[in-house]
């Protein structure tokens, strides 16, 4: 068992330790974590088996996860988890389950009409948990940061292309000056070469979280610039390394097909937040006479 005390009076505390140890631990245990991060309200009901399942591991390392965090087994660590969150979002848990259940249970062909309206419930759920995961602090240094930027690029690859794309038609409607890096040709690497101190990089990415991603917020730092990662884990090797980070820890999902409902809705609220911070800005410095028409 692992030296770590079991003194562990919040889920935060614990998830603290979990993120200070991530890097060390072996690749199965890395699994759990993950599992363990993104699910945070349904750990307390999860079976050992399930998350083992969902791991793709034995539910041996289920236990040894919680062992390396200085727990008798598994179901001390659920009451955690537990303590914190019995009572609270239940009915959205339980509404989640439900979705999931009437999918797995129907019988033969489903009418269109009810994958539509399946699939507008589960995205609905997702931007629930959106709101009440929606890290202020983090929102508005995110705001701060495309504020006082001087360039704002912005990567995202395969399933999150598309929401880079969005973000980047949006951000043009301000006075910014934003760059899409497309990777086309393969140039990645070329694209983010003109990065520099005062540039801000926004990187969309999920799991398994893309290799050109990564490699973007890896120049990015090295260039001296800040970047603002939108991911769905604080374990995610995007998100550890970020100059502030917003978190979209589940999409909607129905048919087995995840929804970009949540993700997208958080960029237009983050546009919309910047494109207020400047036009405040603007209307300062009307009053101040400082302001050229």
């Amino acid at each position: 068992m692992d030296d770590t005390s079991t003194d562990v009076q919040s889920v935060d505390e614990l998830m603290q330790r979990i993120t200070e140890a991530y890097d060390s631990l072996p690749r199965q245990l890395k699994s759990v974590a993950t599992y363990i991060e993104q699910h945070r309200p349904s750990v307390m009901m999860d079976r050992t088996s399930d998350i083992a399942t969902a791991c793709g591991v034995h539910p041996s390392a289920v236990v040894r996860f919680a062992q390396r965090f200085g727990f008798s087994g598994f179901s001390d660590l659920q009451a955690v988890f537990r303590q914190a969150y019995t009572g609270a979002s239940g009915s959205q848990q339980t509404y989640q389950q439900r979705i999931r259940k009437l999918i797995d249970d129907k019988a033969g062909e489903v009418s269109g009409v009810s994958v539509a309206r399946e699939f507008i419930a589960a995205s609905r759920t997702g931007l629930d948990e959106l709101e009440d995961g929606l890290d202020d602090e983090q929102f508005d240094m995110a705001v701060d940061m495309l504020s006082q930027a001087e360039n704002i690029y912005v990567i995202g690859v395969r399933r999150s292309f598309a929401v880079a794309s969005y973000i980047v038609y949006a951000l043009q409607h301000t006075k910014k000056r934003v760059h899409l890096i497309s990777g086309i040709g393969g140039m990645f690497r070329e694209q983010v070469r003109s990065v520099k101190k005062g540039d801000v990089v926004i990187a969309i990415s999920f799991a398994p979280y893309g290799k050109e991603t990564q490699y973007c917020v890896r120049a990015a730092q090295h260039h001296g610039a800040k970047t603002l990662v939108i991911t769905d884990s604080q374990l995610s090797p995007l998100a550890r390394h970020a100059s502030a980070s917003l978190f979209v820890k589940k999409e909607g999902s129905a048919f087995a097909f995840r929804s970009l409902t949540s993700t997208i809705c958080l960029c237009q609220a983050l546009f919309i937040a910047l494109a207020y911070r400047l036009e405040l800005n603007v209307e300062e410095s009307k009053e101040t006479g400082g302001y050229d028409d």
